[in-house]
């Protein structure tokens, strides 16, 4: 077995990237405080072409050394804005038609692998900070949460895997990008 080389692997250029159809996913950070984790949600949000990311509150912004440590160029290819307020940023997306979705464990949350994605909604997947998780004026406003089963000793899972378990399952049901 041997490797691809970068040349061999076909990726697009950034300018091909950007104009090309995207998963109608757009992910939401809520107050993540590790630049690490905003550069991992970039670098995934880049292998799964979604829309974009909104990072709100007090979420780290590019650019900055450590979010590029992780993100790797990202940065420049995932579409991304800053809203001060998540509750204002959900209500703003509810109103151009995405559903809502938690990532978080909650009382009436669907296990992961129950979750079918519909191809005929966009989906705001809404990750909360490191300690507190996704803030409960958000969790108020919600249409569904989605929760990723665990059977450790570990009450939740790093920010940046649980993006990369969620992106994947969505993407390995078939949920396609939107082509005009």
């Amino acid at each position: 077995m041997q490797k691809l080389a970068m040349d061999e692997l076909g990726r697009p250029s950034v300018e091909a990237f950007r104009i090309q159809p995207k998963l109608p996913i757009t992910l939401v950070l809520d107050n993540v405080r590790s630049m690490h984790n905003v550069g991992s949600a970039f670098r995934t949000s880049d292998a799964f072409a979604i829309e974009r990311i909104i990072l709100c509150g007090i979420t780290g912004i590019p650019p900055h050394r450590e979010i590029e440590k992780t993100a790797l160029g990202a940065t420049r290819s995932v579409v991304w804005h800053h809203v001060s307020d998540t509750l204002q940023a959900v209500q703003q997306l509810r109103q151009d038609g995405y559903r809502l979705t938690a990532i978080e464990q909650a009382k009436e949350s669907i296990p992961l692998q129950q979750f079918r994605p519909l191809q005929t909604e966009k989906y705001a997947l809404i990750f909360g900070n490191e300690v507190h998780g996704v803030s409960d004026e958000v969790m108020e406003f919600i249409d569904m949460c989605i929760e990723i089963p665990q059977s450790g000793t570990k009450h939740s899972l790093n920010i940046a895997v649980s993006i990369g378990i969620v992106l994947w399952d969505i993407y390995a049901k078939g949920y396609l990008p939107v082509t005009d």
